[in-house]
């Protein structure tokens, strides 16, 4: 009897309390449910263009002013060894924002195009690859994109946007589906397709010559040329020149345009307004999403020429055109934190700096002067995979309570690293089906890891292995072995003008066997090329990078070819238009970026 009537008491109290266990579990569930929403922070990544390491006075800048970037670095992270995948523009984003080398999804050179030349190609990044935005917005995070994109936008028609930033884990998207080039500038000298373009303009002129010469002989019958034969080839002549013009004559039209998620905003684009456009686009995503994690990249178009700076920026630096830039993307940068601080998110936020290579050494013009960057101690610049300056950039981290302010990072890192790092701050998973080549810097950002995740980092120009590091942690050398180097034009001078770029293969580089070494721990400017002579260990160093490179190999396998010839073509089909074909024009932002 005393069992039954314990036995009812427990019942009723079970009873009794279950509500309230119910009632605990709720809150301990929405507990942990704001708990984990509290711990993944914003992310905010900012990447400038075309930007020289040297050209910062965090990293030792003395004549241009750029003091919003320098608090960035004061109240964060900042690496001296940060690296970019390549050495150009394409390829290296294409790999900063799926943690993989750009080849290994076919999204680096073939054959001569190292870079997508048109919005109306159908080449761009493969719907199979994943990037970090795709996988944070799974987890739940709102993704925009602001600035240049240069991954390509459709494939087989007008529209169907397979290579949109909206097709790769964006949310919004706002900007240039392309890139700055000297075109989107009128009265500037043409950049895209120079040389192709002018071959062509010859062989014109050439052919029209020719046909006139005909037409006039056969009507003083000087020579029998049918009629008929003269105005066949008038007429072929009249369709070549017809559709030359169609993508040459209009490349400003076709590739300096703005959009705004799939719809094309500005066509073309007027580039003194562009910078505050992308600025009140980043505020104002900050701004609608300040309630909720988001994770904003920021692509800037500075300092990539044209260098257009507007407003009190023009004249203001010592450094000319190319100064004036880098200031005024300084204060770009600054309002973007300002924007931070004005919605109470600045310790809320993970906030990266960085470039997406090395500054662009041949970028010079007869009036202006040097319009490229500077790469402080380090040889050559952009275009080049293997010398330092092409492919070491700023590389500065910063959440407030959480990385040390003040903090300096000397060991090999790369661009690649981001993917992992904020997949893993947002609480995603980075993939296991494929090779991923960056490592999580959270670790050494927060400094309870001693030694960079790397050991080995391999240089790619293209396709093509120009060179490669060992960080030999356990002795504190890191040795850098160049197989392949860029002949400079002129001899001599660090760089390949009149070249736009420095090849990556052929007649315009040299091969080394045995290969060049140096030992960056003591000669970051890879001025003193080591011999067996002058290095006892000049062997066993070559013969494990060597060893290592073998290795890599081995993870390689082929992807269709992205910048080939038949993906890089224009393609008037796929090119994007606002209006009726071809009569592309629009301005549909009107005055909003007025500064």
């Amino acid at each position: 009897m005393g069992r039954r009537v314990q036995r009812g008491r427990a019942t009723a109290a079970a009873r009794a309390s279950w509500p309230a266990l119910v009632t605990a579990c709720l809150l301990l569930r929405t507990c942990e449910f704001k708990t984990a929403h509290a711990s993944k922070p914003n992310i905010l990544l900012i990447m400038a263009d075309d930007l020289g390491i040297g050209d910062l006075g965090c990293y030792g800048n003395r004549t241009l002013r750029t003091p919003h970037i320098d608090r960035l670095a004061e109240e964060g992270v900042r690496l001296t060894q940060h690296l970019a995948a390549a050495p150009l523009c394409t390829p290296s984003r294409a790999a900063f924002l799926t943690g993989r080398h750009a080849f290994r999804s076919g999204m680096d050179a073939s054959d001569g195009y190292r870079a997508l030349q048109w919005n109306g190609g159908s080449g761009g990044l493969p719907q199979n690859e994943t990037t970090f935005a795709r996988i944070l917005q799974r987890a739940g995070y709102a993704t925009g994109l602001i600035g240049k994109w240069h991954q390509g936008v459709n494939c087989a028609t007008r529209g169907d946007h397979c290579h949109h930033p909206l097709r790769h884990g964006f949310d919004y998207f706002y900007g240039m589906p392309f890139t700055l080039v000297n075109d989107c500038q009128p009265g500037r000298p043409p950049e895209v397709d120079a040389a192709l373009r002018a071959r062509l303009g010859r062989l014109t002129q050439w052919a029209a010559w020719g046909i006139l010469t005909a037409a006039a002989g056969r009507a003083c019958g000087l020579v029998s040329v049918p009629w008929r034969a003269v105005l066949g080839a008038a007429g072929l002549l009249l369709v070549f020149f017809a559709s030359w013009f169609a993508s040459f004559g209009f490349v400003r039209r076709w590739n300096c345009i703005l959009m705004r998620n799939h719809e094309v905003t500005e066509q073309p684009m007027g580039l003194e307004r562009a910078t505050g456009l992308l600025l009140k686009e980043a505020v104002s995503y900050m701004d609608r999403n300040k309630h909720r994690p988001f994770l904003l990249f920021v692509s800037l178009l500075h300092v990539h020429i044209p260098l257009v700076s507007t407003g009190s920026f023009a004249g203001r630096s010592r450094h000319g055109p190319y100064g004036d830039n880098v200031e005024e993307m300084d204060w770009l940068v600054g309002q973007l934190l300002q924007a931070l601080e004005e919605h109470g998110l600045r310790n809320k936020t993970f906030t990266y700096f960085t470039s997406d290579h090395g500054g662009h050494l041949e970028a010079r013009d007869e009036t202006l002067g040097q319009l490229g960057g500077w790469n402080g101690i380090y040889r050559g610049g952009k275009g080049m995979a293997g010398w330092e300056g092409g492919i070491r950039v700023p590389g500065i981290f910063r959440w407030p309570g959480v990385l040390p302010a003040g903090r300096v990072v000397s060991e090999p890192t790369s661009l690649m690293d981001v993917f992992p790092t904020v997949v893993r701050l947002g609480g995603g998973e980075v993939p296991r089906d494929r090779v991923i080549d960056g490592r999580s810097l959270l670790a050494l950002l927060r400094g309870a890891a001693e030694h960079s995740a790397h050991e080995f980092l391999f240089h790619y120009c293209g396709e093509h292995l120009h060179a490669a590091r060992w960080h030999e942690k356990e002795r504190g050398r890191l040795w850098k072995v160049h197989y392949v180097t860029p002949r400079f034009h002129p001899e001599g001078a660090g760089a390949c003008y009149g070249q736009g770029v420095c090849p990556c293969s052929g007649a315009g580089v040299t091969r080394h066997s045995p290969p060049l070494l140096f030992d960056l721990s003591g000669d970051p400017a890879e001025a003193r090329p080591l011999a067996p002579g002058s290095e006892p260990r000049f062997h066993e160093v070559v013969s494990r990078v060597g060893e290592a490179v073998r290795r890599h190999r081995e993870t390689l396998s082929p992807a269709p070819p992205q910048f080939s010839r038949t993906h890089i073509l224009w393609k008037p089909w796929l090119q994007p238009c606002c209006g009726t074909f071809p009569f592309c024009s629009c301005s549909r932002d009107g005055d909003q970026g007025d500064t």
